[in-house]
């Protein structure tokens, strides 16, 4: 399988066609990634910056192969952070949101719930963390009218993901729109 293959895009970009090359290297070199890396195809790859001078890279895939990337995320990500040093790789659903029917509106089916803005950026906000669970969230209300939005990791996976936040918080930013601050709270007996 070429390099092409696991784009869905008709253009792509030269840093597609490095993510893409670089699955196809996992699928060939590791064996028991094979079965689990052909299907996965993915949408578009994104660039982000991030304060202190690092990268992200998301990966956008299809609502219904997300879970089999989900079957093997940590692994995958773990090799694509080996191969592109200096940069976080992120996976996440491309989700589309509908507008809110006006009353002009041609629509004659109602919107489903999973298409509405808040649904998708809940979605967004939980495959980012993905491996990591969200125990918590807060949102604080500032004087001008501004929000910040508070989220809680578990602490169980403080290790795998401590080093991340700053990419989340960023990727998080520039796809919403919205402040949000991750936390990993200590595990002595801090309620929520």
């Amino acid at each position: 399988m070429s390099a092409a293959n696991k784009i869905l895009n008709s253009q792509p970009t030269e840093l597609e066609l490095q993510v893409a090359s670089a699955f196809i290297d996992l699928e060939n070199s590791s064996p028991e990634l094979k079965a689990d890396l052909r299907p996965v195809q993915f949408k578009s790859v994104r660039e982000f910056e991030v304060p202190g001078g690092k990268k992200a890279i998301v990966i956008f895939v299809p609502v219904p192969s997300l879970a089999t990337v989900h079957k093997v995320q940590q692994r995958l990500t773990r090799e694509l952070e080996k191969k592109f040093s200096d940069q976080h790789v992120v996976f996440l659903a491309e989700r589309r949101i509908l507008p809110k029917p006006g009353r002009r509106s041609r629509q004659t089916q109602k919107r489903p719930r999973s298409r509405t803005l808040t649904a998708v950026h809940d979605k967004i906000l939980e495959d980012l963390v993905y491996p990591t669970e969200i125990v918590g969230k807060r949102v604080r209300h500032h004087v001008g009218g501004s929000k910040l939005h508070k989220v809680l990791l578990d602490s169980k996976d403080a290790v795998s993901i401590d080093y991340k936040l700053e990419s989340f918080q960023s990727v998080y930013n520039k796809l919403t729109g919205k402040q949000v601050v991750f936390e990993i709270p200590s595990s002595q007996g801090e309620v929520y």
